[in-house]
């Protein structure tokens, strides 16, 4: 941001007007009117808002909207049009509201509730090259939903508009197309099948570490492979069931092949291991990428599986393309304590975790909850303490607690070659901010991103979470 507090930001933008709309309000003024606005509050808005976009602003005739995923500006763009056409069947043709939709990925300004930029502009040419009732997409947006099911896009070539130096491509969707797809302007008997969205599904395998404990891995998605190293309470199938992780882990599976495990001791992994160590949670990360016989891969570590995910960095930097680092830090709680009273505080946890961890009443636990995610909503929170009980038992939590604690991996930021995202909540009451600060201070070129959030976790219905989405996806794609 600069001193003006005007910021910049990747964003999927989608620009839609109304065709003829100068001849339909010549033609019927208040009856054009009232269709427009019968079509926005039944089709437009509610859709809009259904695949998470912020509509920037409206004309008489047109609408300026972003969205954080290009799958969801696309899939938005389809279902309008699909809904207008099944609002106009009964219509005269004469008396139809029919869109033209552009859709482009780029740089946009924000200024107040506004944007502009490059973006804007090359989703408000798309717009205009666009047949009625089609979608048109630049090659930056196809690029990126290429082989979305069910969508064919024609390659429309090079094309030179208005204001813009260089020619763009374009590819189309066709409104005969549209309307040959299920959905609202479909025939009624014909089946539909899912809507393009994150996977619902995935694949569990194991392997062994080199101490012989078992590792649960998982798969879901398709696309280049993003590594989730393994963290602290995690359980691979819960997890597809919780209110905090889900949304995101969804999210990640929607552009990559998303690979995720159970740390020793945590989930569907071996229980009861007495070797929990930093040392063996780095050795677990290169037997996990070995079994899915991964040769190059981006990193996406949470918490302790940053400073994991920096070990092998470091060791592998030919192996890592990308580092994503969240809510991570450079020394454990042990180390991070520097009074007599953050002393006493730390072993007074540690005894909470082996007295009441596996406790029916959820009250011990809390208090790592409130750590976690103080923002959470009821549903949440309970999710997250019945979490602690299903991932690990109490002596694999104390285990696990104390392996973390000792972390110290200040000496290793400085040889880290790979580029590196860092994303922290501001307000975190589990690790400072401080920390993530320092990490990306330690770490040559890191990019630092501070979260408006309390939460160590990433809520989906908190403003961080698309901030957080879309920070993630612009520079896996570089």
């Amino acid at each position: 941001m600069d001193s003006s507090g005007v910021q910049r930001r990747l964003a999927a933008i989608m620009a839609g007007d109304v065709v003829s709309y100068s001849r339909l309000m010549e033609a019927d003024e208040l009856g054009t009117l009232a269709r427009l606005k019968d079509l926005r509050r039944s089709v437009v808005d509610p859709t809009i808002a259904a695949h998470n976009g912020r509509i920037v602003k409206t004309t008489g005739d047109g609408m300026l909207v972003e969205f954080a995923s290009i799958v969801d500006a696309v899939t938005c763009g389809v279902a309008i049009q699909q809904g207008a056409l099944a609002r106009n069947a009964a219509l005269p043709p004469d008396q139809r509201i029919v869109f033209r939709i552009g859709i482009n990925v780029g740089d946009i300004v924000i200024d107040g509730n506004d944007i502009f930029g490059d973006g804007v502009n090359v989703a408000a040419r798309l717009e205009a090259l666009c047949e009625p009732g089609g979608l048109c997409l630049s090659r930056s947006a196809y690029d990126q939903i290429r082989g979305l099911q069910a969508l064919t896009f024609e390659d429309r070539g090079e094309q030179a508009v208005k204001n813009l130096a260089r020619p763009i491509g374009v590819y189309g969707l066709s409104a005969e197309r549209i309307a040959a797809l299920p959905g609202p302007g479909a025939a009624a008997d014909a089946p539909t099948p899912p809507p393009p969205a994150a996977p619902s599904s995935q694949e569990i395998h194991f392997c062994t570490a080199a101490d012989g404990v078992r590792l649960a891995y998982a798969r879901m998605g398709n696309g280049p492979p993003l590594v989730k190293p393994g963290n602290w309470m995690t359980h691979l199938e819960f997890d597809l069931e919780s209110p905090v992780w889900e949304p995101l882990y969804r999210e990640l599976a929607r552009d990559h092949s998303f690979y995720r495990y159970d740390a020793r001791g945590n989930g569907l992994s071996d229980r009861e291991v007495e070797n929990v160590t930093f040392e063996s949670f780095v050795s677990d990360f290169a037997t996990v990428v070995e079994a899915a016989g991964l040769q190059r891969f981006a990193i996406f570590g949470i918490s302790q599986g940053c400073a994991v995910a920096i070990a092998y960095a470091v060791a592998n930097p030919e192996r890592v393309s990308h580092l994503v680092l969240l809510g991570g830090y450079i020394e454990g709680w042990r180390r991070r304590a520097r009074t007599a009273a953050e002393r006493e505080q730390n072993a007074a946890m540690l005894t909470l975790v082996r007295l009441g961890w596996g406790q029916e009443n959820p009250t011990f636990r809390q208090l790592f909850t409130s750590q976690f995610i103080p923002g959470g909503t009821k549903e949440q929170a309970d999710w997250y303490n019945e979490l602690q009980r299903q991932s690990a038992s109490p002596a694999d939590a104390v285990r696990n607690l104390e392996a973390n604690g000792d972390i110290d991996i200040a000496h290793l930021l400085p040889q880290v070659r790979v580029p590196t995202l860092i994303l922290h909540s501001r307000g975190d009451a589990r690790v400072p901010f401080a920390q993530g600060r320092q990490l990306a201070a330690g770490i040559r070129g890191a990019r630092f991103v501070p979260l408006q959030s309390s939460n160590h976790a990433v809520l989906r219905d908190e403003p961080a979470f698309p901030v957080l989405l879309r920070e993630i996806r612009a520079f896996l794609e570089t």
